[in-house]
């Protein structure tokens, strides 16, 4: 079951957005638990995806991320395309 606070989510795949696939992905890069998203950064973190496994993971994922880390941060649950127009925008070099 999904979670509709961060204080609900006592591992990860309770955050919403988040199945196995992203839970792996987490993983690799040290995130193992949900409180872990607290205070980062959703792009960097699949920045820093990429290096690791050496592929361009598809841009959807760092919105993915993005909604992780905005729920943990006390966020209401939004779905992942939600993030999509701020990860352009930054991207473009527009918010950060």
């Amino acid at each position: 079951m999904k979670a509709k606070r961060s204080s609900e989510a006592t591992e990860l795949k309770h955050i919403p957005n988040v199945g196995d696939a992203v839970v792996r992905d987490l993983s690799l890069l040290g995130i193992t638990k949900p409180a872990q998203l607290k205070g980062k950064d959703g792009l960097s973190l699949y920045e820093k995806l990429n290096e690791l496994t050496g592929t361009r993971h598809d841009p959807c994922s760092a919105d993915v991320f993005m909604a992780a880390v905005d729920f943990m941060n006390g966020g209401k649950p939004k779905p992942w395309w939600a993030f999509t127009k701020k990860r352009k925008q930054i991207l473009k070099g527009g918010l950060k």
